[in-house]
Formats: C-alpha cells, structure tokens, sequence
C-alpha cells in the first residue's frame, strides 16, 4: 500500500485492488488498512493479517513525518554522502534500488538500536 502524508494524518492505498484508507496516526493507518482489506475479500472468504500488508512511503514523506531522524546523521551512519541524501529526501533526486536498499537497512538499523535503549529516570 501507498502511503501518503496528508493535512489530517495519513491516506494509503492499494495499487492493485480497491483498498483506500486513511488514519490520524501511523498506527491508526496501519489498523485501518488491516480492516478495509479484510473487507475486500470478505466474499473470497480470504482472511488478511498485518503481516500480509507492505506499506511504502516516499522519502520527502518520510523524513517530513519522522523529523526526529535527522538525514545528515542517517547519511553518516550508512557512509552515504549528505548532500545526496539530502537531494533524494528533497525529491530532486531518486535514489537506486541498491541506495533504497542502504537507506532502509540504515533505518531499520537505528531503529533497532532505539528499540534497545532504556532511559533512566531519577528523582
């Protein structure tokens, strides 16, 4: 599924089939998706899980939405020049298959490394 980023929240959608749904936050995105596609092949008796759903976001989206991701340290972490970085999260350029591929391994990669944090909280 297509997503995009919208004045409200987010909108996604199939290309191949009728599914088009939107959501406040990723999360509700995600969700809504899961049901608005189960309810297209209701009648298939075909039953969807969120495993089952890709969802795709372009750059220039994506760092919009996730500010917290600065791409001069991203472009860093994955040894990638931050003025090209910079061009595909600008949509003045569009990266390779083999720079998405960098790009997102590079992401999943911090996420993982945040994923294992604990803050401490004292008093």
């Amino acid at each position: 599924m297509l997503v995009e980023k919208t004045d409200t929240g987010f909108s996604a959608f199939a290309v191949d089939y009728p599914i088009f749904t939107t959501g406040k936050t990723i999360f509700d995105l995600f969700q809504n998706a899961l049901e608005a596609a189960n309810l297209c092949f209701e009648d298939e008796n075909i039953s969807i899980v969120q495993e089952d759903l890709k969802f795709e976001i372009d750059f220039q989206q994506f760092f919009q939405y996730y500010k917290v991701l600065n791409a001069s340290f991203l472009a860093e972490k994955i040894g990638m020049n931050p003025t090209l970085l910079s061009q595909y999260v600008q949509g003045r350029k569009k990266p390779s298959e083999s720079q998405t591929e960098k790009i997102l391994a590079g992401i999943h990669q911090i996420g993982q490394e945040l994923s294992e944090i604990n803050l401490i909280y004292r008093n």
